[in-house]
């Protein structure tokens, strides 16, 4: 066999695993599989932060205890020391999850607050048309009022001058 014939088979063999690969991932790549995992762990990471290092401080103790150490008392101190960093790290979870609802409801108010000088504006808007409104609606009954009765006067003018 010569180096063209092996560089040939191993091609069509790279060809066929890229074939069966995109089959089996339903036309994604083993990349964007690995991106979407990525981005869904770190959706329930943010949205669940307490339930995230507690599950990471059991991982962390199940190991410790499975994997075999030079003594017992090593196992127990290195089982203290998780305890406690898995207890400080509930407590920075714990003041994450505090200042994202402190944040949170901060912008709420911040919106309420926005929202009203809005419904504010709009409410002095509305009467400023309507005093507008008011007003040319005055004005037009005087012009009309007036209309007529100059309307009326040129009539009775007309009418004595027709008579005498």
């Amino acid at each position: 066999m010569t180096d063209s014939d092996k560089r040939t088979e191993l091609k069509n063999k790279i060809d066929a695993a890229e074939k069966r690969n995109q089959e089996r991932s339903g036309g994604q790549s083993f990349g964007d599989y690995a991106r979407e995992t990525r981005d869904s762990a770190t959706s329930f990471a943010k949205e669940h932060p307490i339930t995230t290092v507690l599950g990471a401080a059991a991982i962390g103790v199940l190991i410790a205890s499975l994997v075999p150490g030079p003594g017992r008392r090593l196992r127990k101190q290195a089982t203290k020391q998780g305890v406690a960093w898995a207890g400080m790290l509930a407590d920075l979870a714990v003041s994450y999850g505090s200042q994202a609802l402190d944040s949170a409801s901060s912008a709420a108010r911040s919106g309420q607050d926005k929202l009203g000088d809005l419904g504010d504006a709009l409410g002095q808007g509305a009467r400023t048309v309507r005093r507008s409104a008011v007003g040319f609606a005055d004005e037009a009954g005087t012009v009309g009022r007036d209309a007529g009765n100059r309307a009326a006067r040129t009539f009775r003018d007309l009418r004595s001058r027709i008579t005498n």
